[in-house]
């Protein structure tokens, strides 16, 4: 089996080596934003859009010193490393693709210190020194990395990015691994707020709740930062602090998420998950000023909480991480999960009075509604299990993501 991974580390440039790669990113940062306008241009005027192949050839113009769509000259283009500004071309088409695919919004201009990054895609321009955690770049030479753990496979192509005023290397590698064996059984998770995750095996995991921690100091740090004049040095000092204390909580989310998905996928062969949809659940109540919104502020909170929770990362992780223990990821509607007695079948609302305690009004069973919840959604996945396999159809494989309503019919 073929395994694609990334491996992302801290690098440790020289002062020289800092100012080339803030350079590298602006210039392609630069090319990228001529490109799309130049696709606008040509799309107002009626003409077609041009390909990679067409971009890149106007790129090699620009370099050589020939004009901008935006009328100015950038001969210092030449100085960045042409394989980066290649693969930023790349990334507008894709942006293009996914626009058309209706996957995303239509290409955006990018902007200064937003996700300023490179990538070198030719693997014979790279080298890798693991021994003195040390790697080699065009037009970079030798960095030092902090080397924590060791690259598994072939270097394929490596990515420098900048965050917080930090700079990172992602090296993704591709190696064949064994066809991995499954081991554990099926299980159900409910996703929450008061309990992160529950098992259907009545464990469960605690939320973590990074923003909530991190807040008081996140707006003392950007009252701080609303004093200060725009653009001043002061002004400067308090915004790379504001960005810290962002960089800290999402860091801390995604080491719990890693922790908590590596787990699961370690210790389950099959795990069916509530398809959730984030964006809808955490839409903003407002309304309009002719149509206000009720109960604003309470759903303001649980927007934010639900947001804090990283159900989707959560999803993500799990997909690939079952994919790589040879395990199945399955999403089933979550329609009725928590209001579904699983002792007789019972569906009513009166089922769960409170947000954590269950009882049914039927039969009198009585359980932890999370719990509960968590139960449903492994019957409801094991329901659409034995649907597919009665009609000689495969289980989703990890990465599939089924929201229809194969379950309800099933139950029919």
């Amino acid at each position: 089996m073929n395994r694609r991974q990334a491996f992302k580390y801290a690098l440790m440039p020289t002062g020289e080596q800092q100012r080339q790669m803030r350079r590298f990113s602006g210039a392609c940062r630069f090319v990228f934003n001529e490109a799309l306008e130049l696709q606008k241009r040509r799309y107002a005027s009626g003409e077609s859009g041009l390909g990679y192949a067409g971009l890149c050839k106007a790129l090699t113009g620009w370099r050589n010193g020939a004009s901008l769509p935006s009328g100015r000259g950038a001969p210092w283009l030449a100085d960045a490393p042409v394989h980066p500004l290649q693969q930023s071309l790349k990334d507008l088409g894709r942006a293009y693709a996914n626009f058309f695919a209706k996957r995303a919004d239509f290409p955006r201009f990018k902007k200064k210190g937003q996700h300023d990054s490179f990538r070198y895609p030719d693997p014979k321009q790279l080298k890798l020194d693991q021994g003195n955690s040390r790697l080699f770049l065009p037009k970079l030479g030798w960095l030092r990395y902090r080397n924590s753990r060791d690259v598994l496979g072939t270097v394929k192509n490596i990515t420098v990015s900048q965050s917080c005023g930090q700079w990172f290397v992602s090296i993704q590698t591709e190696r064949e691994v064994a066809q991995p064996i499954p081991q554990g059984d099926a299980i159900g998770i409910d996703m929450g707020i008061t309990r992160f995750a529950t098992l259907s095996d009545s464990s469960f995991y605690a939320p973590l709740n990074s923003f909530k921690h991190h807040q008081a100091g996140l707006r003392k740090a950007q009252q701080a930062l609303s004093r200060k004049t725009k653009f001043s040095n002061h002004w400067k000092r308090a915004r790379a602090r504001v960005q810290r204390i962002h960089a800290r909580i999402g860091n801390v989310r995604r080491d719990y998420l890693h922790k908590a998905t590596t787990t699961i996928s370690q210790n389950h062969a099959l795990v069916f998950v509530e398809d959730l949809r984030v964006r809808n659940l955490s839409k903003s109540a407002s309304g309009t000023t002719e149509n206000p919104g009720k109960n604003v502020r309470a759903k303001s909170g649980l927007n934010k909480a639900i947001l804090d929770q990283g159900w989707f990362e959560f999803r993500r992780q799990l997909d690939y991480k079952l994919a790589w223990q040879g395990g199945w990821l399955v999403a089933v509607p979550p329609q009725n999960t928590s209001r579904t007695c699983p002792c007789c079948g019972h569906v009513s609302a009166d089922n769960r009075q409170t947000q954590a305690q269950f009882r049914c009004v039927e039969c009198g069973f009585e359980e932890n509604a999370d719990v509960v919840g968590a139960i449903n959604v492994l019957r409801a996945g094991h329901a659409r299990f034995a649907c597919e396999v009665s009609g000689a159809t495969m289980p989703p494989a990890a990465g599939t993501h089924r929201s229809d309503s194969g379950v309800a019919q099933c139950r029919a």
